[in-house]
């Protein structure tokens, strides 16, 4: 995971900087929705005769608090899936008339082959600085650790072949926060299935790396899944960011939002007012109106907006992306993308069959009378 952070109003310092940079990976696990923050104004503190609303200090905290349930989350998940395993072997080893060890043993364990001599020569060599003993020497107990790795993967296959069984269902969904999305920069049909909403910086180079992974998830999910782009310049550490999302909005005027888009992260040393403006003169805008909407700063509230949406859901670097709500930070492989994406497919897919079935329940029962 890569992304580019900027710890707000002293967000992440001390203890609750270490849980606000923990990163956590959400997969197939009913979805617990993030709040967010408060409208009370009712004051929680008050500092020589200046209050502290509730609604100022939720915003304050929405980083550390969506972390700190991501970390529920995963414990549960965690906790989860060993119990689910648990009952599926135990259910498995009473239908096979055997214990759980002995039915590990037959269908795991015992097929299981032991490493070749050539493969322990390998993994001798491949960490040849921890070893303190010639090969020779220390053969038995490679073979014996290499082995047991191979055999604890192999159970871990036979879980999630068990796992797949009809019957087995897992329920618990990762947190949700809501975000919403501007229609004039979103990337496909907005009633699709799946809406992948990225915060993202024009300036940040992991920003850029991640562009080639968006497009890679579209297309294998075309016609499912769409992208909605907002914008969340860090403007200490990238001071040509907000200009260039301004300029971005500009290009959102006369209908060209993704064009200058691709062209801004296609060329990052081009983000100053004169770069920015010759983008778009190589597109073909209206140079006049386009640059006419960049000097006067039409869009510069617009974008903080943006950047305070994104302080509300808990964005506190960039990239960071909400998959149907679902959070995940950072520069991530396509696998990362997949697998939020196949759950929420799966379970938008279950709800249905749910309803189609609790609808013909219904008839059932209305034919009866």
């Amino acid at each position: 995971m890569r992304m580019e952070k900027l710890f707000l109003n002293g967000a992440c310092a001390g203890l609750a900087g270490i849980v606000c940079c923990v990163v956590f990976s959400t997969s197939s696990l009913v979805a617990a929705e993030i709040p967010a923050a408060a409208n009370s104004q009712t004051p929680v503190a008050i500092v020589n005769g200046q209050s502290i609303s509730d609604a100022e200090l939720s915003t304050a905290a929405a980083a550390q608090l969506r972390q700190i349930l991501l970390q529920e989350y995963q414990v549960k998940k965690d906790v989860l899936e060993n119990l689910v395993n648990q009952k599926l072997v135990e259910g498995e080893a009473r239908r096979q008339g055997l214990t759980v060890e002995k039915l590990l043993e037959q269908e795991v364990d015992a097929k299981v082959g032991e490493p070749s001599e050539t493969e322990l020569k390998a993994f001798y060599l491949g960490q040849k600085d921890r070893w303190n003993l010639p090969f020779a020497e220390i053969q038995p107990q490679l073979r014996t650790g290499l082995r047991q790795g191979r055999i604890q993967q192999a159970r871990q296959d036979y879980f999630k072949h068990l796992r797949e069984a009809p019957g087995v269902a897992i329920l618990l969904r990762p947190p949700k926060v809501n975000v919403s999305v501007d229609p004039d920069r979103v990337k496909g049909n907005p009633q699709v299935p799946v809406m992948i909403v990225e915060f993202s910086d024009y300036q940040c180079p992991y920003c850029q790396a991640a562009e080639a992974t968006l497009k890679e998830v579209l297309a294998r999910y075309e016609g499912r899944v769409s992208l909605a782009y907002r914008d969340f310049p860090l403007s200490q550490i990238h001071p040509q960011a907000q200009l260039a999302a301004e300029a971005s909005r500009c290009a959102a005027e006369q209908g060209r939002f993704w064009e200058y888009h691709d062209a801004l992260f296609a060329n990052q040393s081009m983000l100053q007012q004169p770069g920015l403006i010759e983008h778009a003169r190589k597109l073909g805008f209206d140079e006049k109106s386009f640059e006419a909407c960049l000097t006067t700063g039409k869009f510069r509230s617009a974008v903080q907006s943006d950047y305070q949406d994104g302080v509300k859901a808990g964005v506190n670097g960039t990239p960071s992306f909400f998959i149907n709500g679902i959070y995940l930070n950072g520069n991530q492989p396509t696998a990362e993308f997949a697998r939020i994406i196949e759950d929420e497919l799966a379970a938008i897919r279950s709800k249905s069959q749910n309803a189609e079935l609790l609808r013909g329940q219904e008839e059932a029962i209305k034919s009866r009378h």
